[in-house]
């Protein structure tokens, strides 16, 4: 017997009228940084010492730029979800809850925007 209404199930949404969606999503990044990570710390390593321009050289190449966007937005995308569970849960106040909620999607947006820029420039 469930108490569920026969659209909510088909829905698959809770209480709070949103499925498991930010779940998913922060699983999905995680999982995805697993490989970039790897490959972002073996490229970085093989640096130690090296002037900038191998740098840029590097991510210059089209496979390693898509890499590093790819990087830059599934870092992001987990950090701004991870924080903003930290905010639910342990900002007391609705309004400042609210408020932190979108600072932290407005830096989230900023530094992405700033680091896809960057890399445009590099890689082209």
């Amino acid at each position: 017997m469930s108490y569920r209404t026969p659209l909510s199930r088909v829905e698959g949404l809770g209480s709070a009228h949103s499925g498991v969606e930010h779940f998913w999503r922060q699983r999905v990044t995680a999982v995805a940084l697993i490989p970039l990570s790897v490959w972002f710390v073996n490229a970085m390593l093989g640096f130690v010492g090296a002037d900038r321009d191998a740098v840029f050289a590097y991510l210059h190449e089209p496979l390693h730029a898509v890499l590093m966007v790819l990087f830059l937005f599934a870092i992001l995308t987990h950090m701004t979800l991870g924080i903003q569970v930290v905010i639910e849960d342990y900002v007391p106040n609705e309004s400042q809850k609210i408020a932190c909620v979108l600072l932290n999607k407005a830096f989230g947006w900023i530094v992405g925007a700033v680091c896809l820029f960057a890399m445009f420039k590099i890689a082209v």
